[in-house]
């Protein structure tokens, strides 16, 4: 099973990926440049943002299907709360999806079996896999995703841990300023509004009253800009902060931190190793390996396809 042709699709903040995986190897993949989140807040009603999903998912999936007709399966990598059937509970990034039958529904329109999972859940596996063909006895990995907002996802005895609703390690909602800047799922101060690309660029903005984008306040941190460095050390702390707080709970050897924003790694890694040192429990302290994430797009895309060819859960 583990070799039939898969495609593997990510759903990121402001765009769509899309690779045909034989086994985890990938022979073509393509990028679509797709907010959905903007999208979906201009539809007239829930049926219409669902709509829109299933419309640029499929045209996406199409875009390969001709060159590629073996294909059997889909593995699909959506941000939200995703349960054991595929059913996308809620997605705070797009409030207009609720009780969305994904899975089935998807499957349904492209004639082809479908398995939906949590981005971060999905990235996690993929990362977990890379990590597995030098170190073939890992058993456990803890992965965050720092993009437009922030994933968790855990493998546990080399599976995805969702817990019993499909909202395990949603990391990103972790408060770590009480009090402070709303979030999507109803919250104030979530680690994704201080460590992700859009907190990044917030904290700049509550500094200067400008609003560049992510990558070029990183440069701007990296030449030494005083609310650059800022926005980035805040993001930083925050991190180690939240992260501090799952391990002492999970105790987990190996964290990887991937996403678009880890591009910027060097400009947040001090103050995120500092800060995570420093709230870990005595016996932890030294003994997590912290690795910056594959930095090639295909983790998500690669876990979703290898966790629907083997995947015992689904059919």
């Amino acid at each position: 099973m583990a070799d039939n042709l898969c495609i593997g699709v990510d759903v990121g903040g402001t765009n769509l990926r899309f690779g045909v995986f034989r086994g985890a190897e990938c022979l073509r993949c393509v990028r679509r440049e797709v907010d959905l989140r903007q999208r979906c807040a201009a539809a007239s009603d829930a049926e219409a943002a669902r709509e829109i999903v299933l419309t640029a998912l499929g045209e996406g999936i199409h875009e390969l299907l001709p060159d590629f007709p073996e294909v059997a399966r889909v593995g699909l990598a959506f941000p939200g709360f995703v349960d054991h059937d595929g059913v996308l509970l809620k997605s705070p990034n797009i409030p207009q999806l609720e009780n969305f039958a994904l899975q089935r529904e998807l499957g349904e329109r492209l004639g082809l079996r479908v398995v939906a999972e949590n981005d971060a859940n999905a990235a996690a596996y993929g990362e977990f896999w890379e990590e597995r063909q030098v170190h073939p006895e890992l058993q456990d990995l803890l992965y965050v995703g720092l993009g437009t907002g922030v994933g968790g996802g855990w493998v546990h005895h080399c599976r995805p841990w969702r817990g019993a609703h499909g909202a395990a390690m949603e990391i990103g909602h972790l408060i770590v300023v009480p009090g402070g800047r709303r979030c999507g799922c109803g919250n104030q101060g979530c680690l994704e509004q201080y460590a992700s690309a859009r907190g990044v660029q917030a904290s700049y903005v509550e500094a200067t009253g400008t609003a560049p984008e992510p990558a070029v306040i990183a440069q701007m941190a990296r030449d030494g800009h005083a609310e650059a460095r800022a926005a980035f050390a805040l993001a930083g702390q925050c991190l180690g902060q939240a992260l501090a707080h799952v391990l002492k709970v999970a105790d987990i050897g190996l964290l990887r931190v991937g996403g678009g924003l880890s591009a910027a790694w060097d400009c947040f890694a001090e103050d995120f190793l500092a800060r995570l040192d420093q709230d870990l429990i005595p016996a932890l302290r030294g003994s997590v390996e912290v690795k910056r994430g594959n930095n090639d797009d295909l983790a998500g895309m690669r876990g979703a396809a290898l966790l629907a060819n083997d995947d015992p859960r689904r059919p």
